[in-house]
């Protein structure tokens, strides 16, 4: 083979070789920006969760504290009723003994 025949040659593979290494590095970029892509998705669907998790505990408090709340009022209007109805009692023994009497 003559030695300009060789050197066409020799420049055609490089040519082939930059041609598919440029290929190559476009499909590996390629696979990076998807990549990075979900994920940036990933992280987004991530915090969406959190959020609404968070929503959700503080929706959660909120109806506890609600409910701790109520029953509190619940046995305070029962105790009041209870020392009523005892000092009514005590009221009765006092007037059926002769203590209230002035």
């Amino acid at each position: 083979m003559d030695p300009q025949q060789m050197s066409y040659q020799a420049g055609q593979a490089q040519g082939q070789a930059q041609e598919k290494s440029s290929n190559l590095t476009d499909m590996a970029s390629n696979a990076a920006q998807s990549a990075k892509l979900d994920s940036q998705q990933m992280s987004y669907e991530t915090g969406q969760a959190q959020g609404q998790a968070q929503e959700k505990s503080s929706n959660l408090a909120d109806m506890a504290s609600n409910a701790a709340q109520s029953a509190k009022e619940t046995v305070q209007g029962a105790g009041q009723q209870v020392m009523a109805s005892a000092q009514g009692a005590a009221e009765a023994v006092k007037n059926a003994t002769g203590i209230n009497k002035k």
